[in-house]
C-alpha cells in the first residue's frame, strides 16, 4: 500500500467538488443529471482503476469495477434520458432491499452493541425505498440527492485513505 498517496487526496477533492455541484445545482434538464453521473461513473471508473495499481489483493476486481463503471459512463452520455429515468427507478429499488438486508443482517447480530443502529438504518432505508418506488417524481428527488451524498461519502473516504496512506508510507 505505499502508492501514490496524494492521488486519492487529489481524487477525494474531486469528490467532494462533484457533490456540491450535484447539490447545489437546478436540475431542470433531465440531460444534465444524466451527463453528471455519466461523469460520475467515469471518474469512479478511473479511481478503481488507481486502486488496482496499488492494491496487493482483488486486484482484478477492481480492473472489472474499473471497466464497468466506464462502460456505464459512456452509456450515459449517448442514451441521457435512458439512463436518468434508470438509475431513478433503480434507486428506489435498492433502497427497498437494502433496507430489508440491513434489517436482518442488524438482527442475526444482536450480540453486538450497536446492532440497533444497523436496524434504524434499514428500517429507514426501507421507508425511503417504498417512498420512492411509489413515485417517479420521488424517485427522481431521491436520485439527485443520493449521487451528490455518494460522492461526498466517497470524497471524504478518499481523502482519510490518502492521509492513512501517506501515515503508512511514512512509518
Amino acid at each position: 500500500m505505499a502508492g501514490p498517496w496524494w492521488i486519492f487526496l487529489v481524487t477525494g477533492i474531486a469528490w467532494l467538488i462533484v457533490a456540491k455541484i450535484v447539490l447545489d445545482a437546478d436540475w431542470g434538464s433531465v440531460g444534465a443529471i444524466a451527463v453528471m453521473a455519466g461523469f460520475l461513473f467515469i471518474a469512479a471508473g478511473v479511481n478503481e482503476f488507481v486502486a488496482a495499481g496499488v492494491s496487493e489483493g482483488w486486484r482484478w476486481l477492481h480492473f472489472i469495477l474499473g471497466l464497468l463503471f466506464i462502460l456505464a459512463g459512456v452509456f450515459a452520455f449517448i442514451r441521457p434520458g435512458t439512463t436518468f429515468l434508470s438509475l431513478a427507478a433503480i434507486i428506489g429499488w435498492y433502497l427497498l432491499f437494502k433496507g430489508f438486508l440491513d434489517i436482518v443482517v442488524s438482527l442475526s447480530n444482536r450480540s453486538f452493541d450497536l446492532w440497533w443502529l444497523g436496524l434504524v438504518v434499514g428500517i429507514t432505508e426501507l421507508l425511503i425505498g417504498f417512498w420512492a418506488a411509489g413515485s417517479p417524481r420521488q424517485s427522481v428527488e431521491l436520485l439527485i440527492i443520493w449521487v451528490g451524498a455518494a460522492a461526498l461519502a466517497r470524497g471524504m473516504m478518499e481523502i482519510i485513505l490518502s492521509f492513512r496512506l501517506r501515515g503508512v508510507q511514512r512509518a
